[in-house]
């Protein structure tokens, strides 16, 4: 079973920065759609990025051109680089492998933007 491991999380003002990242235990991103998620208290999880096997971007207008999603294959790492953040990004950040009907989670980083 591949395990995924989130980290980087943190507390930031707003406007600033974080990178997460998400480190596969073996290589997957050649089999797996990779994806960043997030779900703040009282919602329901929702799509922040994904990345396909192609390479091929796609994100929603509440965070794009803001987040920018990418993957190192020789370390098996997913990021999510986030910019200009806002206090409506804090939520609990999740990585996500989808490969047809096989959903792999990790356990979540938490990000709190606030003054």
């Amino acid at each position: 079973q591949v395990q995924l491991v989130e980290s980087g999380g943190g507390l930031v003002q707003p406007g600033g920065s974080l990178r997460l990242s998400c480190a596969a235990s073996r290589s997957i991103f050649n089999l797996y759609a990779m994806g960043w998620y997030r779900q703040a208290p009282g919602e329901q999880r929702e799509l922040v990025a994904t990345i396909t096997r192609g390479g091929r971007t796609n994100y929603p207008e509440s965070v794009k051109g803001r987040f920018t999603i990418s993957s190192d294959n020789a370390k098996n790492t997913l990021y999510l680089q986030m910019n200009s953040l806002k206090p409506g990004d804090t939520a609990v950040y999740y990585c996500n492998a989808d490969r047809g009907g096989i959903s792999l989670w990790g356990q979540g980083t938490q990000v709190t933007v606030s003054s």
